[in-house]
């Protein structure tokens, strides 16, 4: 494989990989269905949102799900994806996707209730599913705004 020019080299590094046939993808149908489930079991266990004022729900449905898409399966696992261990699977889950969403998932540990931090793995590593088999960040990214967005947006429905 040639080398990247370094204009591309920081998309590759990001996992920003131009291209929409994901959308195209039966199982990112599935996956946007399962984040309806997610939502209502969450409602389910009680774990509703606290009211947000608009800045605040912009960064949570937008700002932060880009952010932290590019940082943990953009960098880290794209970083870990290219080590030898990180492309071995495991139930279904490169050990790379693992590896980046354990950390994504321990970072919600900070600012939320346990259970609520221990129930965003499943998103991560879906989320981290769709980089793997696209080799791209944008399903993530466009799966984490659609949870995110659902979960925020709906009690004030």
């Amino acid at each position: 494989m040639a080398p990247l020019n370094p204009s591309s080299r920081w998309m590759h590094d990001l996992g920003l990989r131009p291209g929409w046939g994901w959308l195209a993808d039966p199982r990112f149908a599935l996956a946007l269905a399962a984040g309806v489930l997610f939502w209502l079991a969450l409602a389910g266990l009680g774990m509703q949102p606290s009211p947000l004022g608009l800045a605040a729900l912009a960064s949570v449905v937008l700002l932060q799900p880009v952010v932290e898409e590019l940082l943990f399966r953009g960098l880290l696992q794209g970083w870990l994806a290219e080590k030898p261990w990180g492309r071995r699977q495991f139930a279904g889950f490169t050990l790379a996707n693992l590896a980046a969403a354990l950390p994504f998932t321990a970072l919600h540990f900070i600012a939320h209730p346990p259970l609520w931090a221990a129930a965003v793995l499943l998103p991560a590593l879906l989320f981290g599913y769709f980089r793997d088999r696209h080799a791209s960040v944008l399903p993530a990214i466009a799966l984490h705004v659609f949870y995110n967005a659902g979960y925020f947006l709906l009690p004030l429905i």
